[in-house]
């Protein structure tokens, strides 16, 4: 393991992993062992590996010599060579690319010593984790093992090894190879020139290495001790390097994974048919038009060719499930979401899945076969159309939605009370003497006077109501009929009744003056009453009141400024270090849950503006916001001109953000699987194919988990199917149905090559912050590392086409980027605390990043990392598809770059950037005094200025929320933040190296199979 040992931990349970609990007696075998003993050889061998031009991947490696090289290898194999789109397509439109494959991916491994092993077994227990269903344990831990670890095949069996070091092979390669030649002046500063081989030149030699194994013996043998890589949680300098010799430079690179994509599919048409293909990733814009499946926007499954059997989906140890975004707004290159009426629309099965393209027609039209259930559905008669053609498909297929599309919402004939917005502000003694209320008043009024004159008759037809409250609830009667508002006053917050009902909530345009008056009071209230102020859960309880008394569903928007207190028993934070305590400071309260619960059924979601600096060790105030939908923000007293610029953004995309009210997500799957888990930030309920949500919001995701129940037909494939029912602001109750239908196979290579590595991220990252709530956290960090090690070793053996070296590392085309992603996973600041880390920062980067999308999540763990200098003249903004890699050997001191993460944009100064540039970019003159810290660019007239405020301008669009820039300079102290995003360095909080991380991956993969 990587991570700091610690005693009693457990190893993840047998229903999480879906083995049986009765394991054989007797030591597991360990598969992440420390390599302490793996000291490698400096005497080469040269040996024969066979043909290695046809195994289907591209290898890399190195030889310790003073030329280092590495070698690409491309199959011979013809189907898997990489389609090319038609050059000769219309220029007029885009041009539709079906699929594409492209081999698999290796590389090498140099050498470095190391010192000793000690065994240790890992008990398997975890406790049950609530977002997940109880599986029936069908394989047990020891089965999957035993078959893993069995005898290979000829073509599978690894090249003998020495018992205690690992030597160099050198193999005998075709000419025609591309060879990147480093520069190497030592293992510390390694720089690579790509080269190309000449087609008539000799035959290269390609040293590969060999791994050390102690024995060949089995499963049960003595284990290594597996101690700490991740062991340094002091802060440190970005450091990239590998303690094994291992060249950064030559490791598989998620820059250029993303470009590749980009290449392929930018400015093209992704087609979304039945059984179709691997989509584009997450973090390319393209065209997607629906054919008959769901857009990869809105549904993105994690395989798009699902294993036949569940024998065969736990021999690959990936994951089966998807990717649910199903409020998804529909982008402006694509075209409008059909909307039908449900008397016109046909029925869906009576299982409860809807009508859509996976269902097929029998009986000339008379009958349905829903693949859900596998029973076949009488269509009412007033609904019946005959089929035509070989597929047998209904002759008003095209002008059917339901039938065609793999996205449609049908329009339910009831209707409801149209949402409101209800607005509670803290007039306590130590909010009015802040001095902040009078902005945060004004900013109200101007947000609501431009919903009224701008947004038209939904927004003027928008109920409203105030309230403020300190230690008791003022409630105010805005009806239009009287002259003034009336002030109402509760001051038994423990039994809360209404005094009255009517005027508590007006439509807009009929109390848009009372409001006015009212709010420009509020800053003139007598700041000398007493500072005493209720729990935080006061105000949520009061607006709940006036919701469910009035038969209301909204957002209440809670405006705090008074000190949170700990109420009632708090949870403990020793287990949130890794102890033997199974809580963690991640669990919400009951009485949290409780309120989150009531409000879910009322359709209420908190949205929370924190408006001064909370005093450590306080509560913390963002469990019953995230539960519900909604968020919390936090600002120091609204002083500095950056947080009210803030406050004015968030406010305003609250207000007018597009939200589904009273949400209600139904899963159906093909009936040989079934719903395992379902991840995200919402209050998991008994069923995981069911959940409830107060509000959703277009970028809400959820990660579904899937099992075999038993073994799926091939010819007939798998299918899902997510309902959303919601309620609109005008109140319309709506279903939004989403299909996908995806190819299976018996044999596990195809399922390897249909994954992709930014789905799985998300999905794990998901996974993990969920169980975050109930395991140690080294426990965690320990599961993400066992499941892609085992994974690396099941492709090793099932995937490969021929045999494999030891020495290489093997990855499937598309997960190339899964150990940077996994790697930047487990030394997040929610699962590897550090030193500077506080608790409630961590708290709400976990809340924030669990209800982000798949795009968005990649760029949490993998931010964007743009150069400045020299500038583009033919782009401005800056152009994004220049991006570096997050190392700290990206950057140069002579010039400036831009990271962007979903909640940070971050400009980092070299100590070396012509002065020139200083004075176009901050108007200052020397380096020294250019300040640091959370900042805005002058707006300066000059290309430079103008192109990276655009630039700042366009990421920040891209996100529902405000951010600050932080100029960071070289050197300077706060550059730890910086370091912090580097996610291919040693991280501040003792995270290790990518380059560490993966060569302790592809070790232990390589010795699950000895």
């Amino acid at each position: 393991m990587m991570d700091v040992p610690s005693s009693n931990l457990s190893h993840p349970s047998s229903l999480h992993n879906g083995w049986s609990s009765d394991t054989p007696a007797g030591p597991l075998f360990n598969p992440l062992p420390h390599l302490q003993q793996l000291s490698l050889g400096s005497s080469p061998s040269q040996q024969s590996s066979g043909n290695n031009s046809k195994c289907g991947f591209a290898a890399f490696s190195a030889w310790n010599d003073t030329h280092h090289s590495a070698h690409y290898v491309r199959s011979d194999d013809h189907s898997l060579q990489q389609s090319v789109p038609d050059a000769c397509a219309s220029s007029t439109a885009p041009p539709i690319v079906h699929e594409r494959n492209i081999p698999p991916y290796c590389l090498p491994l140099m050498n470095e010593g190391s010192p000793p092993l000690y065994p240790q077994h890992i008990p398997n227990h975890s406790p049950p984790n609530p977002y997940r269903a109880v599986d029936p344990s069908i394989y047990s831990q020891h089965g999957y093992r035993s078959q893993l670890n069995q005898l290979q095949s000829p073509t599978q069996s690894l090249p003998p090894v020495g018992p205690s070091f690992v030597e160099p092979q050198l193999n005998q390669l075709p000419a025609s190879v591309t060879t990147l030649r480093p520069n190497v002046g030592s293992n510390e500063n390694v720089k690579s020139n790509e080269t190309q081989a000449s087609t008539s030149g000799p035959l290269q030699q390609q040293p590969l290495w060999n791994v050390a194994a102690a024995s060949k013996g089995g499963i049960n043998d003595c284990l290594p001790h597996p101690a700490s890589l991740d062991h340094n949680l002091t802060p440190q300098s970005p450091n990239s390097e590998s303690r094994y010799g291992l060249n950064p430079e030559l490791l598989p690179s998620a820059v250029k994974v993303m470009a590749e994509d980009r290449t392929e599919w930018e400015g093209k048409v992704f087609i979304s048919e039945h059984f179709s293909r691997l989509p584009p990733l997450a973090t390319t814009t393209c065209v997607i038009e629906d054919r008959g499946n769901v857009s990869p926007l809105a549904i993105r499954s994690l395989t798009y060719c699902v294993p036949c059997d569940g024998q065969m989906a736990l021999l690959s140890r990936l994951p089966i499930g998807a990717l649910v975004t199903p409020f998804i707004k529909q982008t402006a290159s694509e075209n409008s979401l059909p909307l039908c009426r449900e008397a016109d629309s046909v029925v869906g099965c009576s299982c409860g899945a809807s009508m859509c393209p996976a269902m097929s027609w029998q009986d000339c039209g008379q009958r349905f076969y829903c693949p859900f259930c596998e029973k076949l559905s009488e269509v009412p008669w007033q609904q019946y159309q005959p089929t035509e053609g070989v597929e047998g498909v209904r002759v008003d297929r095209d002008r059917k939605p339901e039938l065609s599309l793999g996205s449609y919402e049908i329009l339910n004939s009831e209707k409801g009370e149209p949402a409101a917005l209800l607005l509670a502000i803290d007039v306590s003694g130590s909010a009015l003497r802040g001095g902040h209320l009078e902005f945060v008043s004004q900013q109200i009024q101007t947000v609501l006077a431009s919903l009224n004159s701008e947004g038209g008759d939904s927004w003027s037809d928008l109920r409203v109501g105030l309230m403020t409250y300190d230690s008791r609830i003022h409630l105010y009667d805005l009806s239009p009929d009287l002259t003034r508002p009336h002030m109402l006053v509760i001051a038994d917050t423990e039994d809360m009744q209404l005094p009255v009902r009517a005027g508590l909530l007006v439509s807009l345009k009929h109390c848009i003056e009372s409001l006015d008056s009212v709010l420009q009071l509020i800053p003139q209230f007598s700041a000398d009453c007493s500072d005493s102020t209720g729990p935080i859960e006061l105000p949520v309880k009061a607006g709940l009141a006036v919701l469910q008394g009035l038969k209301c569903l909204g957002k209440l928007l809670v405006f705090h400024s008074a000190a949170l207190m700990e109420t009632g028993n708090t949870t403990s934070s020793s287990g949130f270090f890794g102890t033997n305590k199974p809580k963690s400071i991640f669990q919400p309260s009951e009485k949290a849950i409780s309120l989150a619960k009531e409000c879910i059924s009322q359709g209420c979601g908190v949205h929370m503006f924190v408006l001064s600096q909370q005093d450590v060790g306080g509560a913390w105030p963002g469990h019953i916001p995230y539960l519900t939908g909604g968020a919390l923000h936090t600002y120091g007293y609204l002083q500095g001109e950056l947080d009210r610029e803030s406050f004015s953004t968030d406010l305003k995309r609250i207000v007018e953000a597009d939200t589904g009210y009273q949400a209600e997500l139904r899963i159906f799957v093909s009936k040989d699987l079934r719903v395992s888990g379902c991840y995200g930030m919402f209050v998991p309920g008994s069923n995981p194919g069911h959940v409830t949500m107060a509000t959703l919001d277009s970028r809400t995701t959820l990660a579904v988990e899937l099992a075999h129940s038993k073994a799926l037909d091939e010819t007939r494939g798998a299918a899902l199917q997510v309902v959303l029912s919601y309620t609109s602001q005008t109140g319309e109750r709506r279903r939004r149905v989403h299909t996908l239908t995806l190819r299976c196979s018996r044999h596990l290579q195809d399922t390897f090559r249909n994954y992709q590595a930014d789905t799985l991220l998300t999905y794990y990252c998901k996974k993990m912050y969920c169980a975050a709530l109930e395991r140690p956290l080294q426990e965690l960090r320990e599961e993400l590392q066992t499941d892609v090690t085992e994974a690396l070793a099941s492709y090793r053996k099932h995937g490969c086409s021929s045999s494999v070296s030891a020495g290489q590392l093997v990855l499937p085309q598309f997960l190339r980027a899964l150990p940077v992603y996994i790697n930047s996973l487990r030394k997040s600041e929610v699962l590897l605390p550090g030193l500077r880390s506080s608790v409630h920062q961590r708290l709400q980067q976990r809340c924030q990043v669990l209800g982000l999308d798949t795009c968005s999540t990649v760029r949490n763990f993998y931010p964007l990392l743009l150069p400045l200098l020299p500038l583009d003249s033919s782009s401005i903004p800056p152009n994004t598809e220049r991006s570096l890699r997050c190392t700290g050997s990206s950057l140069e001191s002579s010039a400036l770059y831009l990271l962007h993460a979903p909640y940070t944009v971050l400009l980092w100064v070299g100590t070396q950037v012509p002065t020139c540039k200083l004075v176009e970019l901050f108007n200052v003159s020397c380096f020294a005094s250019l300040p640091s810290g959370e900042t805005k660019l002058p707006a300066l007239e000059n290309r430079l200025s103008i192109s990276v405020r655009s630039l700042i301008s366009s990421l920040n669009s891209e996100v529902p929320y405000a951010r600050k820039l932080l100029v960071v300079k070289q050197g300077d102290t706060c550059e730890e933040a910086l370091q912090r995003h580097l996610v291919e360095d040693k991280s501040p909080n003792g995270g290790a190296s990518y380059a560490d991380f993966l060569y302790h991956l592809h070790i232990n993969s390589v010795r699950l199979l000895q």
